[in-house]
């Protein structure tokens, strides 16, 4: 595609992006839909720069009041992902001059929220928490997200698919904590390989697989996915349970569950029933009351755990918003609560960085419920023969540690999870 036709799709997806009215996955999705004739380069190029202007939209709108032009094509411009020759071979002089003053600004220079390129409301609360690291977590958060890939142990060994892979020209290195994830480099075609269709593989972030590795659903066990939304974790436990006993996928979104249904055919999955629900306090639920052995809640939360993917999310969350996800949340989990049998475990999880979405639920919980106890995070992973496991945990205020995982610690997700086990 000619440069010049490039970037007036760049600058024309930049400006939809920005109003904000959708998630920025939905509108590139769209964008691409209706632009059949794009290339895979052409599609990765408007993608990536579309992302590297929501990661550092307060630097580039900064570095924009310089340039001349409609304001959408000067973020394109200095968020372009690619050779600058190319882009420079269809910038004015005027424009090049604007671009390499802008490139011969040093980090070191900027203003701190021309660095951070976060709201406002979310900086002290991450300083708060993080100190020292605070700045590799912006780092990390500025950076692509990798590719995980988890192993279905029903269809193939770890071990196997990473051969496969190999000999298809794909790199991928054994995740350091997961038993079932594989570290692919770059972006590769999956849905093209025999091992995804046959359903040996899935993308799956590594913080999402020790959710369900912490869940330890067993052989023939009743276990219920309270939040499924599209099944990540639902297949990754039906696989744990080897497709034995019975696993109810619920979610109050019935557009999210069929998002589920093909990757349970390919899955080879039996066990897995999914359902959708009107509310936490559904029919279906009560009539499970007391009866399952394990729940998993992975809540529905700001998000801001997975900025690298999703760097919209820190534009179109607000304070108010999370104020009232925590009510849903605590809402969510008591209810939840209610589905277990005594011995049965419970695992509370999101994929937030904010400590109000995450010890502050959990801890109000262990309050409001004595008839809980609170399982050590660390103590599980540990024998589960987890990697580090002491180092993908913190503590919270009564001593145990929660599941607590950093993109720039951990290269997964933010991820938080606390579990209990009912006496």
């Amino acid at each position: 595609m000619h440069p010049q036709a490039l970037l007036d799709l760049c600058t024309e997806l930049v400006r939809l992006t920005l109003k904000f009215d959708h998630p920025a996955d939905a509108v590139v999705s769209r964008f691409f839909r209706d632009h059949r004739n794009l290339g895979p380069r052409e599609r990765a190029t408007l993608a990536e720069t579309v992302y590297n202007v929501l990661r550092k939209k307060l630097l580039y709108e900064k570095l924009a009041l310089s340039g001349s032009g409609p304001k959408e094509r000067r973020l394109a411009i200095l968020g372009f992902k690619g050779s600058r020759d190319f882009l420079k071979s269809v910038l004015t002089d005027q424009e090049k001059q604007w671009l390499d003053q802008c490139d011969r600004i040093k980090p070191e220079e900027l203003l701190e929220l021309h660095r951070h390129n976060l709201p406002d409301w979310l900086v002290q609360p991450l300083k708060e928490q993080l100190g020292n690291d605070f700045w590799p977590l912006v780092d990390s958060l500025n950076e692509t997200a990798g590719l995980d890939l988890r192993v279905n142990t029903q269809v193939a060994k770890r071990e196997a698919v990473q051969k496969e892979l190999k000999e298809a020209g794909i790199r991928a290195m054994p995740t350091p904590y997961s038993p079932w994830g594989l570290r692919v480099e770059d972006k590769p075609a999956l849905n093209k390989l025999d091992a995804f269709s046959r359903g040996a593989i899935e993308v799956q972030d590594e913080g999402s697989q020790l959710l369900a590795l912490l869940l330890e659903a067993k052989r023939g066990e009743m276990v219920v996915d309270f939040c499924a939304g599209a099944g990540g974790k639902t297949l990754a436990i039906g696989a744990a349970m080897r497709s034995t006993g019975r696993l109810y996928a619920f979610d109050t979104s019935g557009h999210r569950l069929d998002a589920l249904k093909p990757r349970l055919a390919r899955s080879g999955l039996s066990n897995v029933h999914p359902a959708a629900i009107a509310h936490e306090r559904d029919e279906r639920i009560k009539r499970l009351a007391g009866k399952i052995d394990r729940v998993l809640v992975d809540a529905p939360c700001s998000g801001l755990g997975t900025l690298r993917r999703n760097p919209d999310l820190k534009w179109r969350q607000s304070p108010q918003a999370v104020q009232e996800m925590t009510l849903k949340q605590a809402a969510i989990l008591t209810s939840a609560a209610r589905l277990l049998k005594p011995g049965g475990r419970l695992l509370y999880a999101t994929c937030s960085i904010l400590p109000q979405e995450n010890e502050a639920i959990a801890e109000a919980f262990s309050a409001a419920h004595p008839d809980f106890e609170s399982l050590d995070a660390g103590l599980l992973l540990d024998q589960l023969k987890v990697s580090e496991a002491a180092s993908l945990c913190s503590g919270g205020d009564n001593g145990l540690r929660y599941l607590r995982l950093w993109p720039h610690k951990h290269r997964t997700d933010g991820f938080f999870a606390a579990i209990w086990q009912k006496k």
